[in-house]
């Protein structure tokens, strides 16, 4: 199947942001007198982080959207910069925007964050829609952020896909009626994406260029092949 309108998730998929994300975390626990380490928190990145504490420390959703404001406290003013785009991305985007693509983002991250990175990388020309969680902190499950991506780009849902790291980005593009393809380069535990549904498993952006653009990719690796055969 040939996609023509392709959504990112952005945390683990598009930008590799577990440092900020996991020291910010343990941050709005050690105000509780609670700490944890920083491998433990990596199920923190991607998902609603008051839903993820809820589910990893049983609170209540109260208590759940209490220590996301915490979270924040760090995250805003240093977390946030403590993130890369993963290797390969610009290059991954611009070879599907050459192709006629429509690209976007699909994050529960609050969308000015995610618009700052995306400037900040020089990466926010490759996509044609941005959409996040809003201010107000609402509107942030992954399906809700899926379907504004897709209804903001016209998109033909048989031609759409998601490209994310977590079942809730599986969970998410299966209620609004989409596929999802996972990267192993991301967050998810071994084998949690295909659990979910996931209709195919890439190991890097190349892998990935190479399921949304097979002659594309094909044509990449002869290049590549043609390079090395040069050099040596």
């Amino acid at each position: 199947m040939m996609y023509d309108y392709i959504l990112f998730d952005f945390d683990g998929t598009v930008y590799d942001t577990v440092e900020g994300i996991t020291k910010s975390v343990r941050y709005a626990l050690n105000k509780h007198g609670w700490d944890a380490e920083l491998a433990d928190l990596r199920c923190f990145v991607g998902p609603p982080l008051d839903e993820m504490f809820m589910e990893k420390y049983g609170v209540s959703r109260e208590m759940g959207l209490r220590l996301t404001e915490e979270f924040r406290e760090r995250y805003k003013p240093i977390g946030v910069y403590e993130s890369r785009p993963f290797e390969g991305i610009g290059e991954l985007l611009s070879a599907l925007r050459a192709a006629g693509k429509k690209t976007a983002v699909a994050t529960s991250k609050p969308q000015y964050l995610a618009e700052h990175l995306l400037e900040r990388a020089g990466l926010r020309a490759l996509f044609d829609v941005v959409c996040g969680s809003e201010p107000t902190g609402g509107g942030n499950a992954k399906w809700q952020v899926t379907e504004r991506a897709l209804n903001a780009l016209g998109a033909d849902r048989a031609r759409s896909v998601l490209i994310g790291d977590t079942r809730w980005d599986v969970e998410g593009a299966a209620r609004v009626g989409i596929p999802c393809i996972g990267v192993r380069y991301g967050y998810a535990a071994p084998g949690e994406m295909e659990a979910a549904g996931a209709i195919a498993m890439a190991e890097d952006t190349e892998e990935l260029l190479g399921l949304l653009l097979p002659q594309s990719a094909s044509c990449l690796g002869a290049a590549d092949r043609r390079t090395q055969k040069t050099a040596e």
